[in-house]
């Protein structure tokens, strides 16, 4: 072997052991431990990595709760009481027990109040119809019936019904992840407080136009009256934008509002049914 072919091999060996030496040091220096404490409380989470947190994913959420000092603002709607309470323990931190939350539909616009007057023939995503038109009735803001929130929802709590053309939640299936919330180009879906027994009073429409205009494009949208503002005596309803609004944490679920709307726009959600004045049994 030559001499040439020898310090070849000598240099080479001598560059890749210094490489490696220089390689060990930066890794070394640089070197970040990661509190265990993290895989345990990632090990209590319920792995859907649907985002509801906040954060991209399970691990993210449980870095935030390990790393951060006050955790009150950290909430993850899909893990369960026990979960969370396991987590407490491990991070000797007091994690506030949220309130519960539940998707609802803000819109009630069926084929029968809404009727249609065309027929959409693009690509079957409510994203990419609600950039290019306004629907197939006259109404610009409700619901475009095409399932993109059904596609975000991770845990079949959302489907649509076929005959009234609206998405329906499953409130025992919810988790409040907030995806179809996010992923609705109308914004016609928001989390209310879950109420016993699945209650709930809430105005089924977000059109911000005006009562004549909003009533032509569909027959139970809100004309903003007001006449719902006053008979509610816990100023739980406002009226903006010409739509009435009612405030879950305020309403008391008295039910006052309702038979006041001329249109029918509140809906009244699992309530037995109203019992009739002698007045109008008489009538009838």
């Amino acid at each position: 072997m030559s001499d040439i072919v020898i310090y070849s091999i000598i240099t080479l060996g001598a560059m890749g052991a210094a490489a490696a030496i220089i390689l060990f040091l930066v890794a070394k220096k640089f070197n970040v431990v990661e509190d265990p404490r993290i895989d345990l409380v990632e090990e209590e989470l319920p792995a859907a990595n649907c985002g509801g947190c906040g954060l991209p994913g399970c691990r993210a959420f449980a870095e935030a709760l390990v790393k951060a000092d006050d955790i009150s603002e950290l909430k993850c709607p899909v893990s369960s009481s026990e979960a969370m309470a396991k987590i407490s323990e491990i991070l000797g931190k007091e994690i506030p027990e949220p309130e519960p939350l539940v998707a609802v539909v803000r819109c009630a616009g069926t084929p029968a109040n809404r009727p249609r007057n065309n027929i959409y023939d693009g690509t079957p995503k409510c994203s990419v119809a609600s950039a290019l038109y306004t629907g197939e009735s006259n109404c610009p803001y409700g619901c475009l019936g095409l399932g993109d929130c059904v596609e975000a929802c991770r845990f079949d709590a959302i489907h649509m019904n076929h005959e009234t053309g609206l998405p329906e939640v499953t409130d025992e299936l919810c988790t409040a992840c907030n995806a179809c919330v996010v992923e609705c180009p109308r914004n016609i879906i928001e989390l209310r407080k879950k109420n016993k027994k699945d209650r709930k009073i809430y105005v089924a429409c977000i059109n911000e136009e005006k009562g004549g205009v909003a009533r032509k494009s569909c027959k139970v949208a809100c004309i903003g009256c007001g006449k719902c503002v006053k008979a509610c005596k816990f100023d739980a309803i406002t009226m903006e934008n010409n739509l009435a609004y009612i405030d879950p944490v305020k309403c008391k679920l008295c039910r006052k509002c309702a038979p006041e709307c001329p249109t029918n726009a509140i809906l009244e959600i699992n309530f037995p049914v109203r019992k009739q004045k002698a007045g109008a049994q008489a009538q009838e």
